[in-house]
């Protein structure tokens, strides 16, 4: 018999599951994000504290495009990102999460678009 076939549709089995940060762009480093789990009333949030890429303003200002090349700005990119992260986890993990918290930690000067 398979481990499969011995456990109950129900049953959940210990272990861990690892969720990379790269599921999070904001094009910077994956080892510049920090990401904490927490308790909220009985399901998982995620709270990430990690710089954000952006463009040099004096571009910006030549060519307003660039902000889009980025994709759009740090706001929009967050609250993108929070709902990527919060889909991807909850399909990856099978855990249903809260919340997703995103802290902008500080901002990368990039030369080229974010990293995908």
């Amino acid at each position: 018999m398979s481990v499969a076939e011995a456990v109950e549709p129900t049953t959940s089995l210990a272990g861990h599951n690892r969720i990379s940060t790269q599921a999070l762009t904001l094009g910077v480093e994956p080892s510049d994000i920090r990401a904490d789990w927490s308790d909220d009333d009985g399901l998982l949030a995620l709270s990430i504290v990690a710089p954000i890429s952006i463009p040099a303003l004096s571009e910006v200002l030549r060519n307003p495009q660039r902000v889009q090349g980025f994709g759009g700005s740090i706001w929009d990119r967050a609250v993108a990102a929070k709902a990527t992260v919060l889909e991807r986890v909850t399909r990856l993990s099978g855990f249903r999460i809260s919340r997703v918290d995103i802290r902008i930690s500080g901002a990368h000067v990039s030369e080229g678009g974010r990293v995908r």
